[in-house]
């Protein structure tokens, strides 16, 4: 079976829990939550309640989502990087961003940034080939996503000084933001100060110092009329239909700060467990690379669509290993779930990581099966249980960009090297910002010929 952390013991202090979570928030739970359709967990300070069960799940992010808005705890943590990003916002200051951000990625944009795709897949290709032995692939996986994230965003590949600076800060500050602080767990007054690590900010400082110089420099440029036609200057010059107003320099800096965290991270995470799961299943990894083998040398955007089980090898890496394993929403009024009545302010959990190994749901939910989504069972759990990109209105604006990017990835790797997995190396899930590798993803590339 691929690799899952141990649960911890039913019974655990709130003080060891705390311990725990800050380490691992996936070994950090019971086993008990794999089958629980719903779970209460209480604090001194607040109650907090996993809701597994899908029309539940629905009710929180499909229905009634203005009811259950983001957790002001979990942002806590984020807030110097993010800022008033649409990952962190609720009510109208959320509705207003999406109306500006929305419209870059509808219609036809993804075929119009599959080219800057397809060209920072080469160069990881290229990258990939210069290793020798056995390596840790975690540090390609989030260079590749990085540079589609800067090629696709302002048009300049990662070797750009400051593409690289931002990606090189944001390696660092990864390292030294934990996903909650004191804040997230005890209800403090807004004027106390938050005591974020001293690394943690010096590093968020330095990423939108960086950002903000390529937000500037784009801004002049759409007023001088040589802006290029990327996602920054198509986001950068919409207006809001409601209040005609654009972004300014400081909010386009919060969201392009997430489009980093969300674009680069997330589709990093998803890739490295991809490449290992092809190279513990060598016979799902030759299915793939016969699948790849039929792209033209230099593909199309057209040419996704003969990429049918490659995809469904990336929906399986979701599902086994979502990149953001849970995700939090509060009560905005009293609500009763299962005969149980959940007071305002309380903290609703979703989990797509218990959600996708669900017992109940899935058929072999542990298993790395991709055929799964050829099946009756698989087809109703992709309806009613994998949420890898939330759901309802706040669902991932790249959702559809990563389900590009990961298999185009994958069939251009696969296409030019066998993968195998290194003996004593097998990864350990661990979950901070998102589901990464406890010591990286180490992997042996030969090349196909």
């Amino acid at each position: 079976m691929p690799p899952r952390p141990a649960s911890r013991p039913e019974k655990t202090s709130l003080r060891t829990y705390l311990k725990l979570f800050r380490r691992d928030i996936l070994s950090a739970q019971p086993d008990k939550l794999y089958g629980a359709w719903m779970a209460e967990y209480r604090t001194p300070f607040f109650r907090s309640y996993l809701v597994n069960q899908p029309a539940l799940v629905k009710t929180v992010l499909n229905e009634r989502p203005m009811d259950f808005p983001k957790s002001a705890r979990i942002a806590e943590g984020l807030r110097p990087l993010l800022g008033e990003s649409v990952f962190l916002t609720n009510g109208e200051t959320w509705l207003r961003q999406r109306r500006i951000i929305d419209p870059a990625f509808e219609g036809g944009r993804l075929k119009d940034t599959f080219p800057a795709m397809l060209a920072a897949g080469r160069e990881m290709v290229a990258r990939l080939g210069a290793e020798e032995g056995d390596f840790d692939v975690e540090p390609h996986a989030s260079h590749g996503a990085a540079d589609v994230i800067f090629r696709t965003l302002f048009s300049i590949p990662i070797t750009h000084h400051t593409a690289r600076a931002v990606f090189d800060e944001f390696q660092s500050y990864q390292r030294a933001q934990p996903i909650l602080n004191l804040a997230a767990f005890v209800p403090l007054p807004k004027w106390v100060p938050r005591f974020h690590r001293r690394a943690a900010r010096r590093g968020a400082r330095a990423i939108r110092r960086l950002i903000t110089g390529l937000t500037a420099e784009r801004m002049a440029a759409i007023r001088a009329g040589t802006a290029p036609d990327d996602l920054a200057t198509k986001i950068m010059t919409t207006t809001d239909p409601v209040t005609g107003a654009r972004f300014s320099t400081e909010e386009m800096v919060d969201q392009v700060a997430i489009f980093f965290l969300a674009g680069h991270e997330t589709s990093a995470t998803a890739l490295g467990w991809a490449l290992w799961l092809l190279a513990a299943y060598p016979e799902v990894q030759e299915r793939v690379a016969a699948e790849a083998a039929t792209l033209p040398e230099v593909p199309e955007f057209s040419d996704l669509s003969k990429l049918r089980f490659t995809k469904d090898v990336f929906r399986e890496t979701l599902r086994l290993y979502p990149p953001v394993p849970m995700m939090v929403r509060e009560a905005a009024c009293p609500v009763r779930f299962r005969a149980r009545d959940v007071p305002k302010g309380a903290q609703i959990v979703l989990s797509p990581w218990h959600l996708g190994r669900h017992r109940h749901l899935w058929e072999r939910p542990d298993a790395f099966d991709p055929d799964r989504f050829a099946t009756a069972n698989g087809r109703q759990c992709l309806r009613d249980a994998f949420i890898p990109f939330s759901a309802g209105p706040r669902v991932c604006t790249g959702a559809g960009f990563a389900m590009v990017e990961g298999p185009l990835f994958l069939a251009l790797i696969l296409r030019a090297f066998r993968i195998e997995t290194v003996e004593g190396r097998r990864p350990v899930p661990v979950a901070h910002l998102t589901v990464r590798s406890r010591d990286g993803i180490w992997l042996r590339l030969a090349p196909r010929g």
